[in-house]
């Protein structure tokens, strides 16, 4: 597949993205029992693979403790690029890669390192109760596209829908480290206490 390096900027080039019968998505990406508003893979209804095809679930396949392990889905070819010739629409796009040749990496998820906005403004209170739990979260086997397997320490890059991720110094040939150093949406937002 031919995908562009930024969506909004084709002068930045294009890559290639490797298809295959064996994808990854996002666990997030799949609800079997979907809450109203979900736009994303569910049974039976589909979704554009973005730069891809449209898939449709078709069975979910499940371990001994009732956790999900595989989604098998059939692709329409006739929507290469995310369209339908027939003129279908479909609501979701969601993100994936191929297994086969997918780069497993290092994700760590860094996030505010205090849980409040101002931790001074704690009277009689120290720090350190302040401190989020939270600030640093690390995934050890996550898996990135294979254009990012020449990625050099330092080097930065947009995750679409996930973030600002900068590749970290402790990285190495057979080990790529992502830094997520901004997230896309602001925590602080939601927290009217500040």
């Amino acid at each position: 597949m031919e995908a562009p390096y930024h969506p909004n900027d084709p002068s930045l080039g294009t890559r290639k993205i490797p298809f295959s019968r064996v994808i990854y998505i996002e666990r997030n990406d799949f609800e079997e029992t979907p809450p109203k508003g979900f736009f994303r893979l569910t049974p039976g209804q589909e979704v554009r693979l973005r730069y891809a095809y449209f898939i449709k679930c078709q069975k979910v396949i499940k371990d001994g403790n009732g956790d999900i392990t595989e989604i098998h889905c059939t692709y329409d070819p006739e929507t290469y690029g995310g369209n339908a010739k027939d003129g279908r629409k479909v609501k979701g796009t969601i993100h994936w890669v191929s297994a086969e040749h997918a780069v497993k990496t290092e994700v760590r998820l860094y996030d505010r390192l205090f849980s409040i906005a101002n931790p001074a403004s704690q009277k009689d209170t120290d720090y350190k109760s302040s401190l989020n739990p939270d600030s640093l979260k690390i995934l050890p086997t996550c898996f990135v596209e294979p254009s990012l397997a020449s990625a050099k320490s330092e080097e930065k890059y947009q995750f679409e829908r996930l973030g600002y991720f900068c590749v970290d110094y402790d990285s190495k040939e057979t080990k790529i480290i992502f830094n997520r150093t901004v997230t896309l949406k602001d925590t602080w937002v939601k927290n009217k206490n500040v």
